[in-house]
């Protein structure tokens, strides 16, 4: 889709700080993050929605692995996953490591957007990817 700005992403026509690609998946830090390392998952193929991915097991297999490295990269047990897709018409999860008095509460809450600066992200990370080689 010539106007999807994750279709305009994974071709790298726009920039983004890149966690994780494979064949089908391609995963990202979120822009407006709800905590540090907030990351996107996203199928390189352009799907309206996630329960339309054809190759959805090696896309969550690529969710999985990701998820997996957040929580060994910035030590946190416990990563949220949503699957919400109205923000942006392509697929995509949205991976959320919890922290300690993160400001969320019992769950997480949606809108409440973090100013994350840039030295930390590059920093989370350089944390993250050093799980996913």
């Amino acid at each position: 889709m010539s106007d999807c700005i994750f279709c305009k992403i994974v071709k790298k026509e726009i920039p983004s700080k890149i966690v994780y690609e494979d064949k089908i998946s391609f995963a990202f830090l979120d822009i407006k993050p709800y905590n540090l390392g907030h990351t996107l998952v996203i199928p390189k193929k352009h799907y309206r929605w996630v329960w339309d991915i054809k190759e959805i097991g090696e896309f969550f297999k690529s969710v999985n692995k990701v998820a997996n490295a957040i929580r060994k990269g910035l030590k946190t047990e416990f990563v949220v996953s949503l699957i919400v897709g109205e923000e942006v018409p392509h697929a995509h999860v949205h991976l959320v490591p919890r922290f300690k008095d993160d400001g969320h509460g019992s769950a997480i809450k949606l809108g409440n957007f973090k100013n994350i600066s840039e030295k930390d992200q590059l920093e989370a990370l350089s944390k993250i990817k050093k799980y996913l080689k």
